[in-house]
């Protein structure tokens, strides 16, 4: 198992795209508007799980819209750099790295929230129970495995380092590295690894099994949020109104639905997609899960779990005051779903 190891402190480096790079992306459907619109859309999942999309599929409420499975993927910076660039029709990511991809003159916008953090939805920062790392100083010169830089988890490990009173050089002392989520455990029980970052049913998995304790959680630190938005790019946007505005709607109905449904009859039903799609992946970890975490009514964006890290970014230095203007960064125009009293407020 290989770990790669992050050129510190350049955060988001893997959104550091050229302007010119980004905005020569097509969605390379050749679609047009009204009746040329597409029905086919393309996108990355993620091994053993199942994406939001890809329930709203199963449960039938993406109407004639298609999904079109190109591979998986670990990264969120990753995904949405490649709807971005017109590789795939719609990608989701940690918003902070959708705020800097956006600055970077990327053509994108977010159209519904997907993950986020609540009492049963959060990453933790694990280390083993016997471990001497009990705060953020202790951090310094260990390493973090996490699923990719840039984004989520490097995000709360410097809100960490950061409340624990270390100095810029200081967190420039602690090392993530990227490590395949599924590997992150063994690498963590193989002292591989210092701390593991864990979420959703890879971490109920590991704690079930015991001998890991938490540093600290996401949910600790910020409450519960809307992490991540699914985005699309403004030319898709424009070329596949009707496309779109069924594709949100269905994922906002699919939280929804998950929200209020058993969840043993979520897990089954999830279980169930993975196997049917045959793509040769262990079906026993779906059985940990808990929550999808989203704050919002249907996904729908309020613009607050946006602006943490437009705030956050600027006062890093990361990019310049004004470089973003939220209200060019998000649309709830095609969420069909009945909109919550915040998002009414400030939303579209």
């Amino acid at each position: 198992m290989a770990t790669t190891a992050s050129t510190r402190r350049q955060f988001l480096s893997l959104l550091g795209l050229s302007a010119v790079a980004v905005s020569c992306g097509t969605t390379a459907t050749g679609a047009t508007s009204g009746k040329g619109q597409t029905k086919t859309l393309r996108y990355q999942g993620w091994a053993g799980q199942v994406t939001l999309p890809e329930l709203a599929e199963d449960l039938g409420y993406l109407e004639d819209v298609k999904l079109k499975w190109v591979g998986n993927t670990i990264s969120g910076p990753q995904d949405i750099q490649s709807a971005a660039t017109g590789q795939i029709d719609f990608g989701g990511a940690f918003n902070g790295a959708v705020v800097k991809l956006a600055a970077n003159n990327a053509p994108i916008k977010a159209v519904i929230s997907y993950y986020g953090s609540d009492k049963y939805a959060y990453n933790g920062f694990y280390v083993l129970k016997d471990s001497p790392i009990r705060s953020a100083r202790d951090l310094i010169g260990k390493k973090v495995g996490m699923n990719t830089l840039g984004a989520h988890a490097e995000a709360m490990l410097d809100i960490y380092l950061q409340r624990g009173g270390l100095s810029q050089a200081e967190i420039g002392k602690v090392e993530p590295l990227v490590v395949p989520p599924v590997n992150t455990e063994q690498s963590l029980r193989q002292k591989q690894i210092d701390v593991a970052v864990l979420g959703g049913i890879l971490r109920d998995k590991a704690l079930a099994t015991g001998g890991i304790r938490p540093l600290f959680t996401d949910h600790e630190l910020l409450g519960s949020f809307s992490a991540g938005t699914y985005v699309m790019t403004d030319r898709f946007l424009k070329q596949n109104p009707d496309t779109a505005r069924i594709f949100v709607t269905a994922v906002g109905r699919a939280i929804e639905w998950s929200r209020s449904t058993p969840r043993e009859e979520v897990i089954a039903r999830m279980t169930d997609i993975v196997k049917k799609r045959g793509r040769n992946e262990e079906t026993a970890p779906l059985k940990y899960w808990r929550s999808n975490g989203v704050a919002e009514t249907a996904g729908r964006i309020t613009g607050k779990e946006l602006q943490l890290w437009i705030d956050w970014l600027v006062e890093r230095g990361d990019i310049q005051k004004g470089q973003v203007t939220l209200s060019d960064l998000y649309t709830n125009e095609f969420n069909g779903n009945q909109k919550s009293s915040a998002a009414a407020k400030s939303g579209s």
